[in-house]
């Protein structure tokens, strides 16, 4: 909940410093400056009215209005910080030249300039990070234990996460995951939550083409916030549909070789969002499953219970995404316990945090290169886990 209202302040604060500098090189009178406020408080609200209307709306103008609305929000992300730093920069300018006393007033940025300036990086970093955000790739990550049977040397695993089906992506970015996994040929497939990006309507078709993807081991899904969005019950059914088997507070041991254990979704507001969500604490679930073999805990936030460790091996997660957009990440740094990527724990755990396979909101991805998690569990008899 404290992110959220996080990221609803900075980004009313971010609406409202955008209309005050627009307006101060504007000098066209106060109708101008009253179509430039209501054409922001309309972009504004836009985003917010997505979920509202993606229930109404046919599919074509649902992807219309969200892409209308997202690619506002993507836009003030690198705009905001930077014409806020070239007016704070034009502000102590002043007293850095009485400090000196010295003139270096030439050194001022003309205000036009403390606009221009901004929003051209802003659409440069909106270009580029649409083109990055449908660069998906495999990012390969190799765990070495002693924990795998004398039968197995090797067990592979895709990890998606944060793919977010819904009205912006669609067809071509799941083709393209599909594409990387079936190549990949892996033993397990996990998606560690928001697979859908809440409403889930007009997307069923998608569940039929994840359903024809096949792993031997199985496939495992948990629940992340998103899928609480959508309403749990309907993001659920769509996970069945999809192939996966749903893991709710729960662990399961596959053919004996490895345990997967999974965990809904359990941020500030999750129980708001549903009231499903009562299970038993993560250490009694893990201490349930067979320690002798591989452990993995699939968890979409990256928060670490001291209890669990030592209870599992490897924990995946997503939910941060890395920021999605520069500068974002460098909030989300101090926001999340582990942000991204793998981090070796106490007694010979680990955590692996995926940037994310899809975009949450603006189809955008800047400095954060979207993910399919490749992860080889090698066999290694009389060592520790680790990775190569």
């Amino acid at each position: 909940m404290l992110i959220f209202l996080f990221v609803v302040i900075i980004y009313s604060l971010a609406n409202v410093y955008t209309f005050l500098t627009l307006s101060s090189i504007i000098d066209y009178g106060f109708f101008a400056e009253s179509l430039l406020g209501l054409f922001i408080l309309f972009m504004t609200l836009t985003p917010v009215m997505i979920p509202i209307y993606s229930n109404r709306g046919s599919e074509r103008a649902v992807r219309y209005f969200s892409y209308l609305g997202y690619m506002w929000l993507a836009f003030l992300v690198p705009f905001f910080p930077l014409a806020l730093l070239l007016d704070l920069y034009n502000y102590t300018v002043p007293y850095v030249a009485a400090l000196l006393n010295r003139e270096i007033t030439s050194l001022l940025i003309s205000s036009d300039n403390t606009v221009f300036i901004p929003f051209f990086i802003s659409l440069a970093v909106n270009v580029y990070g649409y083109y990055e955000a449908q660069a998906l790739r495999a990012e390969r990550l190799t765990i070495r234990s002693s924990k795998l049977s004398d039968l197995r040397e090797r067990i592979r695993i895709a990890q998606i996460s944060d793919l977010h089906l819904g009205a912006i992506v669609r067809d071509n970015m799941l083709d393209k995951v599909i594409e990387i996994i079936e190549r990949e040929k892996p033993d397990i497939i996990v998606s560690t939550g928001d697979l859908v990006d809440g409403v889930i309507s007009h997307i069923n078709h998608l569940a039929q083409k994840l359903k024809k993807v096949e792993a031997g081991l199985g496939k495992f899904a948990i629940i992340g916030n998103h899928e609480l969005y959508g309403g749990i019950r309907h993001t659920t059914q769509f996970l069945k549909d999809a192939g996966f088997t749903v893991l709710r507070g729960e662990g399961v041991t596959i053919d004996n070789i490895i345990n997967i254990a999974g965990m809904d979704f359990t941020g500030g507001e999750a129980h708001r969002l549903s009231k499903e969500l009562q299970q038993r604490p993560e250490d009694e679930i893990l201490s349930d499953l067979n320690r002798n073999l591989f452990t993995v805990l699939l968890k979409h936030r990256s928060d670490v219970k001291e209890k669990s460790l030592g209870l599992f091996d490897l924990q995946l997660s997503g939910h941060t995404h890395k920021g999605q957009i520069f500068p974002m990440n460098l909030a989300t740094t101090f926001l999340f316990q582990h942000h991204s990527g793998f981090t070796k724990l106490k007694n010979d755990a680990a955590i692996y945090v995926s940037r994310g396979t899809g975009t949450a909101g603006p189809p955008i991805r800047f400095l954060s290169t979207p993910e399919v998690t490749i992860i080889d569990i090698v066999s290694n008899k009389g060592s520790n886990s680790e990775e190569t």
